[in-house]
C-alpha cells in the first residue's frame, strides 16, 4: 500500500489534502500534536460483540497505519464526507453521522457502500481514502475516532 507521508505539502496534485499518514508518531506530533480525527482499522476479531468494539476501554489511538484528519480540516471533512459517513455506530450503540468528539465504528459490510458513494460523489482527496478503505476490507471494519 502506498502511504501519503508528504505531510509538509498541504496539497496533493494541486488539490488540498484532507487525509494524512505519518511514518511515526513523532512526526505526527510535530505536524499537529493530538488535534486529529483518526481513521483506524478495527483489528478486533470478527466475532467480537458490538458493545466491546465501541467501548472506550477497548479503543486505542495513534497507530502508524491510520489516516489522520487535521483539526484544521475537520469542518471541511464533515462538510464533504458527512453524508457518506452517516452510518457510524457510537459508543452508546446509536447510529448517526460522524461525531468529531467520540467513537464512530463502521462495520465491514459498509465498506463497499462507502466506496461506491465515494466514487459517485468524488469529494476532495477521496483517492487516498479509497486506497485505505480497500485495505480496511481485511479487518473488522474501521473507526473514525474523534479528537
Amino acid at each position: 500500500m502506498r502511504w501519503y507521508n508528504d505531510y509538509n505539502n498541504l496539497s496533493f496534485g494541486g488539490v488540498i489534502s484532507i487525509f494524512y499518514s505519518f511514518p511515526s508518531q513523532t512526526e505526527r506530533r510535530k505536524f499537529g500534536g493530538s488535534d486529529f480525527l483518526e481513521m483506524q482499522f478495527c483489528k478486533m476479531p470478527k466475532e467480537t460483540k458490538l458493545q466491546s468494539i465501541v467501548s472506550i476501554d477497548n479503543v486505542n489511538h495513534w497507530f502508524d497505519d491510520s489516516l489522520y484528519i487535521s483539526g484544521d480540516d475537520i469542518n471541511a471533512f464533515l462538510e464533504e464526507y458527512g453524508c457518506i459517513f452517516n452510518c457510524g455506530v457510537y459508543n452508546n450503540l446509536e447510529i448517526g453521522t460522524v461525531d468529531p468528539f467520540g467513537i464512530n465504528y463502521y462495520k465491514p459490510e459498509l465498506i463497499e457502500t462507502i466506496i461506491t458513494e465515494l466514487l459517485e460523489v468524488k469529494p476532495t482527496d477521496f483517492e487516498k481514502l479509497l486506497e485505505w478503505l480497500n485495505t480496511a476490507k481485511k479487518y473488522n471494519g474501521f473507526y473514525i475516532l474523534g479528537v
